[in-house]
């Protein structure tokens, strides 16, 4: 086999293993969109997890660099609490996300950060602290792409995903 071919077997190898599925499974964490299992019902349903994400609200945004919670967030948390205390057979994953300026490691702490103040403030109003689990996508699931402050102000976030069952 010449030389050439060779080299385009492994550019061909190459190209089929990076279309491969990753080797862990996260979609117990969702999407990032905030809809996963906590679209299900109607929203004029008070006790639906439609009703949750849609006039609730399901995320929390945060300014640059910050992972302090500001008066609209703790009052979008506050719902999210009396929801998840009146339907107690829900639990959550907080998703922490960053913007797309900085490092990688860098805004996955920012998103563990910005995880834990909610599941902090959540805790902080009566919600059990082993309802609520935390993961962080830092910059790697944006909801938007640009190189704009709109679409970066959309991606410093953290989204509260509703998955039924306690997990102890």
């Amino acid at each position: 086999m010449s030389g050439f071919k060779k080299a385009l077997l492994v550019v061909a190898a190459l190209g089929v293993a990076g279309c491969s599925n990753a080797s862990w499974d996260d979609t117990r964490f969702g999407d990032g969109s905030g809809a996963g299992a906590g679209a299900a019902g109607s929203v004029s349903d008070p006790t639906s997890p439609a009703y949750f994400q849609q006039a609730i609200g399901d995320r929390v945004l945060f300014a640059v660099d910050q992972s302090s919670l500001s008066p609209a967030a703790e009052e979008v948390l506050r719902g999210q609490a009396g929801w998840l205390l009146t339907n107690t057979d829900y639990n959550v994953t907080i998703q922490g996300h960053a913007d797309e300026q900085g490092t990688r490691e860098y805004n996955l702490a920012l998103g563990a950060r910005r995880a834990n103040s909610a599941r902090e403030f959540l805790i902080s109003q009566g919600v059990a602290g082993n309802r609520i689990q935390v993961v962080s996508y830092g910059k790697e699931r944006p909801l938007e792409i640009c190189s704009a402050e709109s679409c970066y102000a959309k991606n410093r976030r953290a989204v509260t995903v509703l998955a039924s069952g306690l997990t102890g």
